[in-house]
């Protein structure tokens, strides 16, 4: 048996054996298709045995390859953790988080505690995957996404739920509104003015009409928009106003937009990290998570618990 192999060639196994693909590994590390299939010859020469069955089609793992791969995980994981440990060594190193999230997410959490682990990892790229709740969803179970910050994911079999706030849906509306003055303002209150509201096929959306669904004048929408954003930009322009999480509501001292809380009844969303129920995650990715865990507490805005109705629940 020939010896000679290096971390390189065991990182390009770990790939293949996660991705079940050769292109897709080949990507992933970086390398043309030749070059990694070249270093998977020479791991497997090294070895000498077989870890990969290939036909033009498919990639599997052999039952030594299996075993081989599971040790691999395990004995890289802690090669990295140890590393990124080491505070001059974590400087240096390389490598790739992927985070899915909902845009109101991307707003409040990400931009303070991405920079803070920037300076720690600065080699070391952040994927932000900004989609609806229901596309968050699937790319954390489908292992697109090493995690995801959410609010339905609670009641999943596949998910582990850890709730990190909860946010307050408020009204929006720009401060010229005869609104803008007011401490709070009703359901009903609301609408009496030009209403708009995210889709049906909305998470948010599905979350009022449950918490609305016995509210005598409850809203009736103008104006629909995809995103909560977009309602932003049509509030801001004077189309109306609308209901929407606080998270996604720019500062106090935003030029044009003001939030007012909104009661009868009071409407949450609980926000969590989300990931795979059992999934080890890789140092990269755990340190992130455990930077979204410790902001949690930084800004509370979470609402009063009475009426509180939350998603996923």
């Amino acid at each position: 048996m020939n010896n000679k192999f290096d971390l390189a060639d065991i990182q390009a196994f770990a790939a293949v054996a996660e991705l079940q693909s050769f292109r897709a590994a080949a990507e992933a590390i970086h390398l043309s298709q030749p070059a990694f299939s070249r270093r998977i010859d020479k791991l497997e020469e090294a070895l000498g045995v077989r870890l990969l069955d290939r036909t033009t089609r498919r990639v599997t793992l052999t039952a030594v390859g299996r075993d081989f791969a599971r040790k691999t995980r395990v004995w890289l994981d802690d090669l990295d953790g140890m590393l990124m440990g080491l505070g001059d060594v974590a400087a240096r190193r390389m490598g790739e988080v992927t985070i899915a999230c909902v845009p109101s997410a991307v707003y409040y959490f990400l931009p303070q505690v991405v920079k803070r682990y920037h300076e720690r990892f600065p080699k070391i790229r952040v994927k932000v995957h900004d989609a609806s709740a229901n596309e968050v969803l699937v790319a954390v179970a489908q292992g697109d996404a090493d995690f995801g910050l959410n609010f339905i994911g609670s009641q999943e079999a596949e998910i582990e739920f850890k709730p990190v706030l909860a946010e307050r849906f408020v009204a929006a509306c720009r401060r010229d509104h005869v609104l803008a003055r007011r401490k709070k303002v009703s359901w009903a209150e609301l609408g009496q003015h030009d209403f708009m509201s995210v889709g049906k096929t909305s998470g948010n959306r599905l979350l009022m009409d449950l918490a609305l669904a016995n509210v005598p004048d409850r809203p009736q929408c103008l104006y629909e928009a995809k995103h909560v954003t977009t309602l932003l930009g049509l509030v801001e322009a004077g189309l109306g106003v609308a209901a929407v999480p606080s998270l996604a509501m720019p500062g106090k001292d935003h030029p044009t937009l003001v939030s007012i809380p909104l009661v009868e009844p009071i409407v949450t969303r609980q926000m969590g990290l989300i990931k795979r129920r059992g999934k080890t995650l890789s140092p990269a990715a755990q340190q992130l998570y455990d930077l979204l865990v410790a902001t949690r507490s930084a800004r509370p805005r979470s609402a009063p618990a009475a009426s509180k109705i939350q998603s996923g629940q």
